[in-house]
């Protein structure tokens, strides 16, 4: 199977770690991701820490397709970073399309956000992208059969928006899609 013959996946890992491990936790990612991009189909790894949590990690894990994702899952050398995790933190994956790991995240009790918002945030997203594809891949196209040219809006599309536009965006509108929830505390006494 050559690259690209499978459809895209993305698997989320939740990472559990132990308090006051932080450090030795984000410096063994490292190694992690380090490992991973050596393999065959990784098309990158987004690492994030959970809103108002400094124990929970998330990492959104993308590759050509599952035969690649699988093998790097259950490869020897990822078993042996997970050995080296262990006592520090411990793992919860699922495997996902893509599609729904733009605005939730798994193993979290935060609601998604509204639908008017993720209308918004992919609007943001997809419009600029409709814009450029009219401006310089549909000149290009006015002779191909029309099958042809609508498949090229999906093709260039939805990889872009699954692995570099809707991650990016999520994290930038991230305060706007989950707005922290304030909770009045009384005060003290003696203040």
């Amino acid at each position: 199977m050559e690259e690209g013959d499978g459809e895209p996946v993305t698997t989320v890992v939740t990472w559990d770690v132990k308090p006051g491990r932080e450090r030795d936790f984000e410096e063994w990612a490292e190694g992690l991701h380090r490992a991973a991009t050596r393999y065959p189909g990784h098309r990158g790894a987004t690492w994030l820490r959970a809103e108002g949590s400094r124990h929970r990690y998330y990492t959104v894990v993308n590759f050509a397709d599952q035969e690649r994702l699988d093998r790097w899952m259950t490869s020897e050398e990822r078993a042996e970073w997970i050995d080296r995790v262990h006592g520090i933190a411990s793992e919860h994956y699922r495997d996902t399309t893509g599609l729904e790991t733009w605005f939730n995240l798994p193993g979290e009790s935060v609601p998604a956000p509204s639908r008017l918002k993720m209308i918004a945030v992919t609007f943001v997203a997809v419009y600029p992208m409709s814009l450029l594809l009219q401006a310089f891949v549909t000149p290009l196209a006015t002779s191909w059969p029309l099958p042809l040219k609508a498949l090229t809006f999906p093709v260039i599309v939805i990889p872009l928006l699954t692995v570099v536009v809707m991650p990016a965006l999520s994290r930038l509108f991230r305060r706007w899609l989950y707005p922290v929830k304030r909770t009045h505390r009384p005060a003290k006494p003696g203040r």
